[in-house]
């Protein structure tokens, strides 16, 4: 009888130990997809900022990384090729020819 008791024991510990070890190998999992995703949404936003900075100058950038539309007078739309895509409005000032960000937005397929 003490030794099922013992046996029942072992068996219960060694499945507590590969569910703690399952649980770890997840948790490795998940830190290393928020590093991925944190990563290449501020390379989205740098790409997007980079453009919204040079939209009046557009013939200058090097390289395009976003997708630029006109939304009316002075209103344009701005996302990034990058994923996650981010999409900002933007309002160019007709004086100064400042761009202010109106809003923003990740976009989803």
């Amino acid at each position: 009888m003490i030794l099922a008791w013992v046996i029942s024991l072992l068996l219960l510990c060694s499945s507590l130990v590969a569910y703690l070890e399952r649980l770890n190998a997840l948790r490795i999992v998940e830190v290393k997809t928020m590093e991925a995703a944190q990563k290449n949404f501020i390379s989205a936003e740098s790409a997007v900022l980079e453009c919204e900075k040079n939209l009046t100058a557009l013939a200058d950038l090097k390289e395009n990384r976003c997708f630029i539309q006109s939304a009316g007078k002075n209103h344009w739309l701005i996302s990034s090729k990058e994923k996650p895509a981010i999409q900002i409005g933007v309002v160019i000032d007709e004086k100064t020819g400042v761009a202010t960000r109106m809003n923003w937005r990740q976009v989803f397929e």
